[in-house]
């Protein structure tokens, strides 16, 4: 008899969420291994196409995102004098347990983690999991387990799964994974959007990023393969794609350019969206054109300094002399203008230095519209570490990109920067009076995850 799995992606508790093509991608790929060798069930708080959401809460803007459900939630004592609401995303825990309580138990959950300041979801759902059926065991995996091990084996959970090890996994359900079969996507009644990854990893080492401990390594994935997720979303009729690699840009020829290419000898036609920032030094003209031609949409860059000390000192990943050259490309390429972004940290340790003001300035001047990006001080970082002195990294509450961002700059600073940066995206929409009217986007943005290996 096939075991029963139910596949849970919990609850969000944060200043605030919103869904930037937000999907547990790999909670649907570990259990995809298993397909045909279990009976499985879907539970995502964050699907805002389930029909349990409240009645008028369903909004998407035209390529897919939009606002989550949410509710007041009680502000942990740690941000007690920050002056942010606090908030619980996602279905109302009532659904859930009434999900639980009118389904025969599933003999074991897999619950995927995100950020990892967002564990209170994860200690929501587990206990609702144990109160309600306490002869389920459940495994808890994704970049909070990775990154705070400690810390996710108090969260009631029988194994945790550290890291992209999945071995542990495989003996723990008596299983034997089939890599080669497809995510479950198909568990959705509904799907607008989905995701893809070609790659696993970043060959980059930025002193503020966590992805090397995740993937120590960069791996690419076999092209049939991801050619094969792309096919599978397309036939579930998803028309938004979001690439969740780190560096898709790495090894254009042997990745990203065969991929596309093949895409367009299939006829296939997708909007393609890059939420995770795209390396700006490898956009070369001829990739521009392809990216482009092939379907790419919302294009983010990352860039997060002007400042040439700034960028060697915290890995050396784009000057600001790529940055030009890969808009200039783009542009040239036909990328919509108004549908081009640049992420710029704030919150940084040495935020000074970085001169966030200038760079927005020269940012826009490209024609790039500003996304700001809440520094978060994660454990095992260079960065993060350094921030020791001001923030209790053993409390992954304290990661909170907001709360983080708040205590270091200030409520004047931000708003400052944050009302310049909107000043100079209405300002260059404006520019662009002769194309439909876009409204400015905001200057903060949610970015997205990547979860379970």
């Amino acid at each position: 008899m096939k075991p029963r799995i139910l596949l849970v992606n919990p609850p969000i508790y944060d200043f605030s969420a919103y869904d930037f093509w937000l999907k547990p991608y790999g909670l649907l790929r570990v259990g995809g291994f298993l397909r045909g060798q279990a009976e499985f069930e879907l539970f995502d708080y964050l699907d805002r196409a389930d029909s349990r959401v409240p009645a008028g809460h369903y909004r998407s803007d035209p390529w897919g995102r939009g606002r989550f459900y949410s509710e007041a939630a009680a502000k942990p004592g740690l941000f007690a004098d920050l002056p942010r609401h606090f908030r619980r995303f996602g279905l109302p825990r009532a659904v859930f347990r009434d999900y639980l309580l009118m389904s025969a138990p599933c003999d074991f959950v897999l619950i995927q983690s995100g950020m990892t300041y967002w564990y209170l979801g994860v200690r929501e759902a587990i206990a609702d999991i144990r109160s309600i059926w306490p002869k389920a065991k459940i495994v808890l995996g994704g970049v909070y387990a990775t990154l705070c091990p400690a810390h996710a084996r108090a969260s009631g959970a029988d194994l945790v799964i550290a890291g992209a090890d999945l071995m542990p996994l495989w003996n723990f359900l008596e299983i034997a994974p089939d890599e080669r079969a497809l995510p479950l996507w198909d568990r959705y009644p509904s799907l607008a959007a989905g995701v893809l990854k070609l790659a696993d990893g970043c060959p980059f080492r930025c002193t503020y990023c966590s992805v090397p401990q995740v993937y120590p390594k960069f791996h690419p994935r076999p092209l049939d393969r991801s050619l094969a997720e792309l096919e599978f979303l397309l036939r579930l009729g998803v028309q938004q794609v979001a690439f969740y690699d780190d560096a898709l840009l790495h090894q254009p020829e042997q990745l990203l350019k065969p991929f596309l290419c093949a895409a367009l000898r299939r006829g296939w036609h997708v909007n393609f969206h890059t939420p995770n920032a795209l390396n700006a030094r490898f956009i070369s003209r001829d990739l521009a054109e392809i990216m482009v031609t092939s379907g790419f949409k919302n294009i983010y860059l990352g860039f997060e300094s002007s400042a040439y000390g700034w960028q060697k000192k915290t890995g050396g990943k784009v000057y600001s002399e790529e940055l030009a050259r890969a808009v200039d490309h783009l542009t040239r390429a036909g990328a919509d203008r108004r549908l081009l972004h640049a992420y710029l940290i704030i919150g940084h340790p040495e935020n000074d230095e970085q001169d966030v003001a200038a760079s927005m300035e020269f940012a826009n001047a490209l024609g790039l519209l500003v996304k700001l990006s809440e520094f978060s001080p994660l454990p095992g970082t260079m960065d993060g570490e350094r921030c020791r002195p001001w923030a209790d990294l053993d409390e992954p509450l304290s990661h909170n990109k907001t709360a983080f961002t708040l205590k270091r700059l200030g409520q004047r600073q931000i708003n400052y920067l944050k009302s310049r940066a909107n000043e100079l995206n209405r300002k260059l929409l404006a520019e662009f009076h002769h194309e439909p009217a876009a409204r400015a986007p905001e200057a903060a943005t949610e970015a997205s995850m990547s979860d379970w290996p």
